[in-house]
């Protein structure tokens, strides 16, 4: 029997990037409850009572509020729906991955993931999660909480990725001479140019032939008009969540070219390719919140794109 969750405490996470996670867990919470779910997490949702923040936050589709079908709701349809989508596609990516022969993940900016916990890696698959100390602590406490097993060795890394984190990251065990999977979903919206062209070549640095990268990007500062779209204008005046202040508004570097010119094979994919190839998920829209996002898969040696799992709609 699953722990009954303790009373919901005001943490590092309840403010700025780290709410983003929450937001991020929801998703996944609500997700998980469709019969045809792209992606589980069954730990998603202890999250959401952990926080006193995000306490009254849906974690299931007949919790959104309103009449209407849960995808017509900007926030938790459009906006949840996305982070699915996203889920699920990295989800394939790391998998496939590992199974041509990377043991080491990195999860950077790993937030309130459970890939070490919820997919099936090989035998003798490690990952590293690199976050703050308080978004760890948070986690850990919760996992705890609820009984959670790792399938794969988990490694909580806590550093400023902002900053130098390899001698922490090679402190924790990790092996530059071994193929490694390496991830940052969500994280590169929100450093500055300057810290993204830092942990890319920190990326490089460390990762031996047979490795991979995938990571997420915005495509520069959006039109007005966007930027008024109702997925920002939800998660402000819904959740507290200013997505675009969070956002860096720098001139962002072109990563893909920076990684191909270091030797990287790369492809670079809108979201919406990724509802075609899995049957569902957002869909171009006027003023899209989502059109100038961008997943980039990259690797040292055979490229491990995205593939299909059994049981994918079509």
């Amino acid at each position: 029997m699953t722990p009954a969750a303790a009373a919901p405490v005001t943490t590092g996470v309840d403010e700025g990037v780290g709410r983003t996670a929450l937001l991020v867990a929801a998703a996944r919470a609500i997700e998980s409850r469709r019969p045809d779910a792209l992606a589980r997490d069954p730990f998603a949702e202890h999250f959401l009572r952990a926080a006193r923040a995000c306490a009254h936050w849906p974690v299931r589709p007949g919790d959104v509020p309103g009449d209407a079908d849960v995808a017509d709701d900007p926030l938790w349809g459009r906006l949840g729906g996305y982070f699915a989508l996203r889920t699920r596609t990295l989800d394939d990516h790391l998998l496939h991955a590992a199974q041509l022969g990377a043991r080491q993940v990195v999860l950077l900016g790993a937030g309130l993931d459970t890939r070490a916990h919820r997919l099936d890696w090989p035998p003798g698959t490690t990952v590293f999660e690199l976050d703050r100390a308080r978004m760890l602590a948070f986690k850990q406490k919760v996992l705890d909480g609820v009984g959670a097993r790792p399938v794969a060795r988990r490694v909580p890394v806590a550093c400023d990725l902002r900053l130098d984190w390899a001698a922490a990251l090679t402190a924790a065990g990790f092996r530059p001479g071994a193929p490694t999977a390496w991830l940052a979903e969500g994280l590169l919206l929100y450093l500055p140019a300057a810290a993204e062209r830092c942990l890319i070549a920190t990326v490089d640095r460390l990762s031996a032939a047979g490795s991979s990268l995938a990571y997420e990007v915005k495509l520069g500062l959006e039109p007005a008009a966007v930027r008024r779209n109702p997925v920002y204008l939800a998660a402000r005046d819904r959740l507290g969540i200013d997505l675009l202040a969070l956002f860096d508004d720098e001139p962002r570097p072109d990563t893909a070219a920076d990684l191909a010119a270091l030797g990287w094979a790369t492809v670079t994919h809108t979201p919406f390719d990724f509802t075609r190839h899995y049957g569902r998920g957002p869909r171009p829209e006027p003023d899209d919140a989502l059109a100038a996002n961008r997943w980039t898969f990259a690797s040292r040696g055979p490229l491990p794109g995205p593939r299909r799992r059994a049981g994918t709609p079509q």
